[in-house]
């Protein structure tokens, strides 16, 4: 469809969708001016994120972007959040996946849609797009779903590789703040005050039910679509970024799913591909509307013909915390990721070699190594990339290659075999490989993580015997990324990767004796094997900036105490819409703190500030959220503080301590 034949669309900021239950959703939606003539299909975007002032900056870009090109574009807000009724309590639970389906029944049957609906989203909106999928509502032909999970356990911001990922505090603070947010009173005059309170009342503080499943059991395996691929009968599309979180997700999609499948990787991090960083970007609402257009409307656009698996393979920069573009090329490849060669390595004598020989080697990080591993999810855009790694390759055991005589091509997911044995029958390793440098830099390719007790089983957990060898196995992280020749191929192995992950209550020592690596490769020449349209969009939020954003992550010794801590501030500034005047600001605060000789001196710290005003009515909420831990308790806290124009009108306090079990 051409710019000339572009329909006029109209915008309701607020049509309700009642569930069964009485509960009123609220939706933005732009649906064609035509479109009770000329029914349309629908495309659902089913979000926690406030679409009045959360996610409105991304919302104008692609959904009025569909809308005029012949969709029903609905951004529902979640009960329990923005300008919904109802409350939440707790992520993807079965309400939200029974709201999403009878949404998705109630589109199918407007005068305005043709029956065929669509679901996607990114991050929250890519898992429930894949959960709601499973369950198979009769309407949904195809799904997009970005930067997302098959495996809530083992792929999200909980756990990893058995281990306790600091974001699940994180991401708890983020929520404790998101859903304690009160509506906007332009749309909800008359309740307002009383959905808001009733929310804060209600507010669930969700690190703490997290803590209550340390395990992989039924409370993880709901809204896992590994548990049964074979359930996704939706036509999938499946994106993500190498700077992201959630890059295993899309390889194990394509490898798995009997439905139609695609995936394509980029650069980026937690971001759509139309405008995010770093560059390459890609014109990736044409490319949805190519997917749209063949499973929603019958239009042979060619999507079937495309190949299984588009990734961006990156070249060997200087490691930085922060880049604005990756050099790299376009990968087109139809094996399943599976199917890739595979090259062996032997770990050595500090040495990565071609065969097998004995050694040891011992490794007892410090507890402050990993402090150059970045964010866990890289979303902010501010410095949260791992930069150069020398200082933790100091704190652990490293395996170097000689310098290589041919690039290698890594494409796909790196796995380490390790002998080791430990003096403590809990105790946690991470593994990085590396790009060492000709100048000695020393680049993360990708790494893994593993809670020893975990290394059978991440349901039934079972401590190491101390001082007994056993072989011990991990996946690391799927990648795409260029090894020059000249480089040395590194492997990094410590006992420590704070603050990404919490430590164990004892620090221990590990022996290590035996060790291979399984190397992904894919050769290719220096030219794109694919070409993506430019990005295009539609036009952005139009807003009056009243405070400029700004982002900052510093490290700070107490050289009294010995105590490091990493202080992250994200400042998402403060503006005004410029359609319908509502102010809104936020600044969100972490502090991630330990002595390098004491794990059970882990303290992590988070603090949101967010503001609301409109015409009269200023509302702020402070959401402040603490843990800590011994050698058999993990002890959280938490505070919710509200006011109307700076007077409290409520406030909440939660204390919770939770068992470690084998963590």
């Amino acid at each position: 469809m051409t710019s000339n034949s572009l329909r006029p669309i109209t915008e309701n900021p607020d049509l309700g969708i009642t569930m069964p239950d009485g509960t009123r959703l609220s939706a933005r939606t732009w649906i064609p001016d035509n479109a009770t003539d000329a029914p349309v299909p629908a495309i659902l975007e089913f979000l926690p994120y406030r679409k009045r002032d959360g996610t409105t900056a991304r919302d104008c870009l692609t959904h009025p972007y569909f809308a005029k090109r012949g969709y029903a574009c609905i951004r529902v807000d979640m009960r329990g959040n923005g300008d919904s009724e109802g409350l939440m309590a707790d992520e993807y639970s079965a309400q939200e996946l029974d709201d999403a389906v009878e949404t998705i029944k109630w589109l199918a049957t407007q005068p305005w849609c043709n029956g065929n609906v669509g679901m996607m989203g990114i991050s929250w909106g890519g898992f429930n797009a894949l959960q709601v999928a499973a369950l198979q509502p009769d309407a949904l032909k195809a799904i997009i779903t970005l930067c997302s999970t098959v495996d809530r356990y083992a792929d999200d911001i909980h756990y990893k590789g058995g281990c306790l990922l600091n974001e699940n505090l994180g991401w708890s603070g983020t929520m404790w703040s998101y859903s304690s947010r009160a509506p906007d009173p332009a749309l909800r005059p008359d309740d307002w005050r009383e959905i808001w309170l009733d929310r804060l009342e209600n507010e669930p503080f969700l690190a703490a039910t997290w803590l209550d499943h340390q395990r992989r059991d039924a409370y993880w395996q709901h809204g896992s679509v590994c548990e049964d691929y074979t359930a996704i009968k939706a036509a999938t599309l499946a994106v993500g970024g190498w700077g992201d979180a959630y890059k295993n997700a899309p390889p194990a999609l394509i490898e798995n799913l009997d439905a139609p499948a695609k995936a394509i990787i980029g650069p980026w991090v937690h971001k759509y591909p139309h405008f995010a960083i770093p560059e390459p970007r890609i014109g990736f609402l044409q490319e949805a509307l190519r997917w749209w257009d063949h499973w929603l409307k019958g239009i042979d656009t060619g999507v079937e013909n495309d190949p299984l698996y588009r990734p961006y393979l990156m070249d060997s920069v200087t490691p930085k915390s922060w880049y604005t573009e990756r050099a790299g090329t376009w990968l087109a490849i139809n094996e399943k990721p599976s199917d890739l060669a595979r090259e062996t390595w032997h770990l050595g004598d500090h040495t990565l070699q071609d065969t097998a020989e004995p050694f040891e080697a011992t490794i007892s990080s410090p507890q402050t190594c990993g402090a150059h591993s970045g964010e866990y999810c890289a979303i902010w855009l501010g410095p949260e990339l791992p930069d150069d790694q020398r200082s933790d390759d100091a704190m652990s055991v490293v395996f170097k290659s000689e310098p290589l005589n041919a690039q290698r091509d890594i494409v796909g997911a790196p796995q380490i075999t390790l002998t080791l044995s430990s003096d403590t029958p809990q105790g946690q390793i991470a593994v990085r490989l590396l790009d060492i440098q000709p100048n000695g830099a020393s680049a993360r390719i990708t790494y893994g993580v593993l809670n020893l007790s975990h290394r059978i089983s991440h349901a039934t957990p079972s401590p190491m015997t101390p001082e007994r060898a056993e072989e011990v196995t991990l996946d690391l992280d799927h990648i795409a990324y260029r090894l020059p020749k000249g480089h040395r191929l590194g492997i990094a192995i410590s006992t420590a990767y704070w603050p990404l992950i919490w430590p164990s209550p004892v620090a221990s020592t590990l022996t290590l004796t035996q060790g291979s690596l399984s190397l992904p490769l894919r050769p290719s020449d220096d030219t794109d094997e694919w070409t993506f349209e430019a990005p295009e969009a539609d036009t952005p939020w139009q807003v009056e900036t009243i405070r400029e954003g700004s982002n900052s992550r510093k490290t700070v010794t107490d050289w009294t105490t010995g105590i490091v801590t990493l202080e992250i501030v994200d400042d998402f500034g403060k503006v005004k819409d410029g359609d319908h005047g509502l102010i809104n600001g936020s600044v969100a605060r972490e502090w991630w703190s330990i002595h390098p000789d004491d794990p059970l001196s882990a303290h992590g710290r988070t603090h949101w500030t967010d503001e609301l005003e409109r015409e009269g009515i200023t509302l702020r909420t402070e959401a402040t959220s603490e843990m800590a831990s011994d050698a058999t308790h993990f002890h959280l806290k938490a505070r919710l503080e509200a006011f109307e124009n700076d007077e409290l009108i409520f406030e909440k306090d939660v204390q919770r301590s939770t068992l470690r079990d084998n963590l």
